[in-house]
C-alpha cells in the first residue's frame, strides 16, 4: 500500500500543531490540513468516486489546493491539475480526454473568473458527474447557479477517514504537457513516481529536519509539476511550512520572504529576473532577506550566467539548477549539495536515474557533443493516458526521449543547449537560441532577450531577437546588432531585433517562443 496523501498523514500524527500552510492571515496546522483533506474525502467517497477515479483541480495557490489534493488522493481518486488560465473549451478537452468524474474550481476573481469558465467547461462534458466550487466563504450559498460548493461538499463529513489502499504502481496524477505540439497529452505518474520524486527534491536541498521551522515560499503554480513536487509535496514530506503566494508578484513575494523568514525559494528564470530587477530599483532590504534565505532552485528552462550572478550578489545566497519534465515527475539532474556547482549546468543525474546524451539514431555522442537527453528511472512516468503511440514514441528503447539538446562534460555534468523545436537551422548552421540569449545578456543595455528562427527565402532560417532594455539605457537595433556581430560567429548573430516592454509568458514564468513566432508569421 502507498499513498501520497502520506506526507500530510505522518506529520498530523506526529506534530500536529506545526503550522503546515500560511496564506496571508490564514494558518493551517498539519492536524488542520488533514482533518479538512479527510472531509473532502469523505464527501467525494459519498457521492460515489470511487479508487482510480479521476478528479480535476483548477486553483490558485491558494490553501484550498492542497486541501483538495490531498482529499482526492485519500479517496483513491487520480488528481488531474489543471492550468488556470484555460478556457471553458480547452477546460471541457482536459476533463474528457482525463474522463474525470468531479471537478474542484476555485470560483476565481474579477480578472480570472476560474469559476465561471470552469463551470462552462464542466457543462460541456456529460461524463464529468459532479462540479464544485471553491469560494472564499464555504457556508456562503453558490455564486454559480447550479453549481454545489466545496462547502457543500465538506458539509457534517467528518475530519477523520481511512486513506485508500493504492499501490505503488497506481496513477496518483495525471499532468497535462503544454501542448505546443498538438492536442496537450496527460502524463501518468504513480505514487511511486510521485513520493520518490518529494523525497529527492527534499533531499538535493537538505532541509535542516532538526529545525523547528523550515519555511518554504511557492510562487510556482501549483498546478505545475516543479511547484507541485519539488515545493508541496517535498516540504510537506519534510515537515516545513508553505508560504503561498498566489500567483507570482515581485512585490508580494519580497514581502513574504521577509514577513515569514522564508528559508527557501525556488522559481523558473524569469522569476529571479523579475525580483533581481525589483529590488535594484527599489529601496529593498535585501539584507532581512539573506539572514534567513540559505538556498534558492532554478528549473523549468535555462538559468541566464548573468542573471544568475547577479541574483546571488544581491541577496547572498546560492542559486542551484536542477531540470525535468512532467514526464520525469519531474527533477531528473540537479547541482547537488557537497559536490562541485558549475554555474550554466543542470548538474549530474539525481538519484537512481540515468541520463544519456544521443545523436538522431539514439547512439550516444561523444563528449561535449550536442545530442537529445534521454532519462530512465523511477521518476518516468507510466506514459500518456490513453495515447499507446505516443507512449510508444516517447519510450523508444525504453528510455524517455526530452526534446531537449544537451551536451555533458568530462565529468559529466549537464549543460543544456536548447529544445529540438527552438533549434534554428540558418544556412545549413545549427543556431541554439540560449547561446546567443546568453551572450546578448552581456550587454549593458540588455535585461532580458528572446531569440526565435525566421523564415528566410534562401537560408530556411534566419535570426530574430526580441529583446527589453534595462530602464534607463539606451540602445538601437542598429548598435546592438553590430555589437552581436562582433560578439558572436557570422551564423550567429541577429539580423533583426525587435525592442519590448514585455514579453509573453506562460503561468510557470517560461517565455512564450511560440507566440513571439506567431505573432511574427501574422
Amino acid at each position: 500500500m502507498l499513498n501520497l496523501a502520506m506526507v500530510i498523514e505522518d506529520h498530523a500524527q506526529k506534530r500536529p500543531n506545526r503550522e503546515a500552510v500560511v496564506f496571508q492571515n490564514m494558518r493551517l496546522t498539519y492536524g488542520q490540513l488533514n482533518a479538512m483533506a479527510c472531509q473532502v474525502a469523505n464527501g467525494l467517497v459519498a457521492r460515489g468516486i470511487q479508487p482510480g477515479d479521476k478528479v480535476a483541480l483548477s486553483c490558485l495557490n491558494l490553501p484550498f489546493f492542497p486541501i483538495a489534493y490531498y482529499g482526492i488522493l485519500k479517496a483513491g481518486g487520480v488528481v488531474v491539475p489543471l492550468n488556470v488560465l484555460l478556457k471553458p473549451r480547452e477546460i471541457a478537452y482536459h476533463l474528457k480526454d482525463s474522463d474525470a468524474k468531479a471537478y474542484l474550481c476555485f470560483e476565481g476573481t474579477a480578472e480570472l473568473p476560474l469559476g465561471q469558465m470552469g463551470f462552462a467547461g464542466f457543462q460541456e462534458v456529460d461524463t464529468c458527474e459532479h462540479f464544485f466550487l471553491m469560494t472564499a466563504n464555504p457556508a456562503a450559498p453558490s455564486p454559480i447557479e447550479g453549481a454545489q460548493t466545496l462547502g457543500m461538499l465538506m458539509h457534517n463529513q467528518p475530519p477523520t477517514c481511512r486513506t485508500a489502499d493504492r499501490s505503488p504502481e497506481d496513477t496518483a496524477v495525471i499532468l497535462y504537457t503544454s501542448g505546443t505540439t498538438g492536442f496537450p497529452k496527460g502524463a501518468e505518474l504513480s505514487h511511486s513516481n510521485m513520493l520518490l520524486n518529494a523525497i529527492v527534491s527534499r533531499d538535493l536541498h537538505a532541509m535542516d529536519p532538526t529545525r523547528d521551522r523550515n519555511t518554504v515560499l511557492i510562487a510556482l503554480p501549483l498546478f505545475h509539476s516543479f511547484g507541485q513536487t519539488c515545493q508541496m509535496n517535498a516540504g510537506l514530506y519534510h515537515g516545513s511550512t508553505l508560504v503561498l503566494v498566489p500567483r507570482f508578484d515581485a512585490a508580494q513575494v519580497i514581502d513574504a520572504m521577509i514577513k515569514e523568514k522564508v528559508n527557501f525559494f525556488s522559481g523558473v528564470p524569469t522569476m529571479f529576473w523579475g525580483l533581481l530587477n525589483y529590488a535594484q530599483q527599489n529601496q529593498v532590504d535585501t539584507a532581512a532577506i539573506a539572514e534567513h534565505l540559505e538556498l534558492c532552485s532554478s528549473g523549468g528552462s535555462a538559468m541566464p550566467v548573468e542573471v544568475l550572478n547577479a541574483f546571488e550578489k544581491t541577496f547572498n545566497v546560492k542559486i542551484l539548477e536542477g531540470y525535468g519534465l512532467s514526464e520525469t515527475s519531474p527533477v531528473a539532474t540537479f547541482n547537488q549539495l557537497g559536490l562541485e556547482r558549475k554555474v550554466g549546468s543542470i548538474g549530474l543525474p539525481v538519484f537512481a536515474t540515468e541520463v544519456r546524451i544521443v545523436d538522431d539514431q539514439d547512439q550516444d555522442v561523444p563528449v561535449n557533443e550536442p545530442g537529445e537527453i534521454l532519462i530512465r528511472g523511477h521518476n518516468i512516468m507510466k506514459g500518456y493516458y490513453k495515447k499507446p503511440d505516443a507512449t510508444a514514441e516517447a519510450m523508444r528503447g525504453g528510455w524517455f526521449h526530452t526534446g531537449d539538446i544537451a551536451r555533458r562534460d568530462e565529468e559529466g555534468y549537464i549543460f543544456i543547449m536548447d529544445r529540438v523545436k527552438d533549434m534554428i537551422l540558418r544556412g545549413g548552421f545549427n543556431v541554439y537560441p540560449r547561446e546567443i540569449e546568453e551572450v546578448m545578456l552581456t550587454h549593458p543595455a540588455v535585461s532580458m532577450a528572446a531569440v526565435i528562427g525566421v523564415p528566410h527565402e534562401s537560408l530556411g532560417e534566419d535570426v530574430k531577437a526580441f529583446v527589453i532594455r534595462k530602464p534607463g539605457v539606451e540602445v538601437s537595433e542598429d548598435e546592438l546588432v553590430a555589437w552581436c556581430k562582433e560578439n558572436m560567429a557570422s551564423f550567429k548573430y541577429p539580423r533583426t531585433i525587435e525592442f519590448r516592454d514585455d514579453l509573453p509568458m506562460s503561468a510557470t514564468g517560461k517565455i512564450l517562443k511560440r507566440e513571439l513566432r506567431v505573432a511574427k508569421e501574422a
